[in-house]
């Protein structure tokens, strides 16, 4: 009551209307309206990334990322933007360019709408109608999405869009594993981001070779009868740059075994030093993939028959005539090196499974290996060699062997190893080797890389050219990288596909 007696009384006690004030009236300018300070956007990037609500693949898969793990190393533990700034355009140049290279990823063999391209083209275009309170948050949103976008393409440039979660050949060999967050945020820093996600690609010449041959490969008109054709080709050449991710290496002087173009490269650089054709094996038994080196080649060689032709292809000979052996100038042994008479063994008797003999193939002009054979050590048994059935050599398919790889013109090979070490070419001739008594080793002070692989896609004097598939590999992986989604986190698809 006092209180409102009180206001009635100083109501009461106010003239009304007031008296009319003498002085000059004063206009009062309105206080101009003050627009809210922005959100700082780093706190909200920390808050979209945060998994002390859940755990990290549970938060990345609610987030719809593809590579939360590297986005948070990318960010940090006090994230601040990478890729945006304050205004109505709201990106920076880098993120402009990045965003342009994912759209283009078909150049590298991928798909851009595995990179979010939809959603980051959405999000972009907030930036500009967002009010300033929402636009923090948009911010916030393009930095995590496009970090993963452009992580996951790192990775995949790197390992492989089907193996995202194997270590590289090249990660391998340098013990060490590819981190995409440390070397984009250096790209960053320097203004350079699309360069530092495309170093990580193989760079072999190989690689290289083929990743620009298709850049200018698509930029070529299409005729509308051929949109189908043109489309297979392309999964061709980015299944192939797929196959190069699994198997890169760093050799600058190599000799290279491409399986299905039948052809063996020597190079040296950017420079293809020697170029030989090859016979390699059937499809019921095909040449491995591998990698190793050639560490000695053996002259005038004498041929250990492999246990599967003997039993499969000698025994069934042998059991119609033991004197097939003599004929072809083979000797048998026991299993404990004892030349044995095959006319003394009950051939009928024998079956694959109780064989229990070495049959080897003395040095001569019928020899297996022909004259010489290149050694290198691989879990398969197989080796690079001279044949005396060379008729093989002008066929323009060359899949002939049961797994070994026999090579034309051995002896320019040969010499060519010896002078890149500057020793000199005393090599036999073909009559001096098969009057050779025994074989002879030389050995290379200077090991050569061998890389047996396997493409039905490469460059050829700077054209794309597609190859057969011999092997029946293309298949299954074109299947997987145009029809399948990509793996989880944690899981490796197509482990064995090659």
């Amino acid at each position: 009551m006092l209180a409102a007696g009180g206001l009635l009384a100083v109501q009461q006690c106010t003239p009304w209307p007031p008296a009319a004030d003498s002085r000059p009236a004063r206009t009062v300018a309105a206080a101009p309206a003050t627009e809210p300070a922005p959100v700082p956007v780093g706190p909200l990037i920390q808050a979209l990334l945060d998994t002390a609500g859940a755990p990290p693949a549970a938060r990345d898969a609610h987030l719809g990322l593809q590579a939360g793990a590297a986005v948070r190393s990318f960010y940090g533990p006090a994230p601040e933007p990478a890729w945006t700034r304050p205004g109505p355009d709201g990106l920076t140049a880098d993120a402009t360019a990045v965003l342009a290279l994912l759209a283009d990823a078909r150049a590298y063999g991928l798909h851009p709408n595995d990179y979010s391209s939809a959603r980051l083209r959405a999000l972009r275009d907030s930036l500009q109608q967002a009010d300033p309170a929402r636009q923090s948050w948009q911010q916030a949103r393009l930095e995590v999405y496009l970090s993963d976008a452009v992580l996951r393409f790192m990775l995949d440039l790197h390992r492989g869009r089907l193996r995202p979660y194997t270590l590289s050949p090249l990660e391998t060999a340098a013990k060490r594993t590819f981190q995409p967050a440390e070397a984009l945020r250096t790209g960053i820093a320097a203004g350079r981001a699309v360069p530092a996600v495309l170093t990580s690609q193989p760079q072999n010449r190989e690689y290289q070779l083929l990743q620009q041959a298709l850049v200018q490969w698509l930029r070529q008109p299409v005729p509308p009868d051929s949109a189908a054709q043109h489309q297979r080709q392309y999964e061709q050449v980015a299944l192939n740059l797929e196959r190069w991710r699994w198997q890169a290496f760093s050799d600058e002087e190599y000799v290279l075994i491409n399986l299905p173009a039948f052809a063996l490269q020597v190079v040296a650089g950017d420079s293809i030093m020697r170029r030989h054709r090859v016979v390699v094996g059937k499809p019921e038994t095909p040449t491995p993939t591998l990698s190793s080196r050639i560490g000695y080649f053996t002259l005038a060689p004498d041929w250990h028959v492999p246990r599967s032709i003997a039993t499969k292809e000698i025994l069934p000979r042998l059991k119609a005539n033991p004197g097939y052996l003599a004929r072809n100038n083979y000797s048998l042994y026991d299993s404990r090196g004892q030349l044995l008479n095959p006319y003394q063994v009950n051939w009928q008797a024998v079956t694959g499974a109780n064989f229990r003999y070495t049959i080897r193939q003395s040095a001569g002009c019928d020899n297996a290996l022909g004259n010489i054979v290149f050694r290198f050590a691989n879990p398969y048994s197989v080796y690079l060699h001279d044949t005396p059935t060379r008729q093989f050599f002008a066929l323009p398919q060359r899949a002939f062997s049961h797994g070994c790889i026999r090579l034309q013109h051995p002896m320019e090979l040969a010499a060519y190893l010896l002078r890149r070490e500057g020793r000199p070419v005393q090599l036999p001739s073909e009559a001096e080797c098969a009057l050779q008594p025994q074989a002879r080793d030389v050995r290379l002070r200077r090991p050569m890389p061998l890389h047996i692989r396997y493409f039905t896609c490469a460059v050829d004097s700077g054209q794309l050219r597609f190859y057969p598939d011999i092997y029946g590999r293309d298949l299954t992986l074109r299947r997987a990288l145009f029809t399948t989604a990509p793996p989880a986190a944690g899981q490796t698809a197509l482990a064995n596909v090659r």
